[in-house]
């Protein structure tokens, strides 16, 4: 597993130049490692190279590889994809943050089945594409006033997956468009994070005020195919 260290390392020197680009600090700014359909022995191998936050797309993987590597106790679990209401109750106990809270009814189930204060963030459809998830801009004001009400849930901030685009510059105009939103709905401090940019797009992100990024390929490489 010497290529995940290697890779990771190169990851955080990128992150670190973008940082200096931007006149940003290196605390400004968490890495979060995509560890889908990754083996519990390549997270190792990122965890034992100082690695502590990883994200996971589906609930039944989080939850496997959440006993796999329970051993490993300052680990954080971040919830990066979209979280069906009936998978609420699994979720609620693993997650650290769950960034893709998009719609009223997801936000009053989490709050329903959390036992403990369960921070989130709104997925923000930014580029109102169909076929993605994501609370579209118009309603966004909504969901966190129902979020901001919950008994359990924590607002923390927003994320967006842009549209794919053929430069990597392409993303930046929706890296924008979110922290505008930020701005029009309290601002930093009622939204402190913007959970935006990935391998292609790190630097742009960083760029627009990014305050987690989720790398996933230039860590581990191509994702396997599921269940392979």
């Amino acid at each position: 597993m010497d290529h995940v260290v290697e890779a990771l390392n190169h990851v955080r020197a990128r992150l670190a130049d973008a940082l200096a680009q931007s006149g940003r600090k290196p605390e400004q700014v968490c890495l979060v490692a995509v560890s889908k359909y990754q083996p519990p022995a390549a997270i190792r191998a990122a965890y034992q190279a100082g690695q502590r936050d990883f994200g996971e797309n589906y609930v039944q993987e989080l939850t496997q590889k959440s006993a796999d590597l329970a051993d490993l106790a300052d680990l954080r679990w971040h919830m990066i994809g979209h979280v069906q209401r009936n998978k609420a109750r699994s979720v609620t106990p693993l997650a650290h943050l769950i960034h893709t809270v998009d719609s009223t009814e997801l936000a009053a189930e989490l709050d329903k089945r959390a036992h403990q204060p369960l921070h989130v963030l709104v997925e923000v459809n930014v580029g109102a594409e169909a076929q993605k998830s994501g609370c579209l801009p118009n309603a966004l004001s909504e969901l966190l006033d129902a979020i901001a009400g919950a008994k359990r849930l924590v607002l923390r901030g927003l994320m967006c997956v842009p549209p794919h685009t053929l430069e990597a510059s392409g993303a930046r105009p929706y890296f924008d468009r979110l922290r505008e939103l930020r701005e029009l709905h309290g601002g930093a401090e009622r939204l402190p994070e913007l959970s935006m940019g990935m391998t292609a797009d790190l630097e742009h992100a960083v760029a627009a005020g990014a305050t987690i990024v989720r790398i996933g390929t230039a860590i581990f490489g191509e994702r396997p195919k599921a269940g392979g």
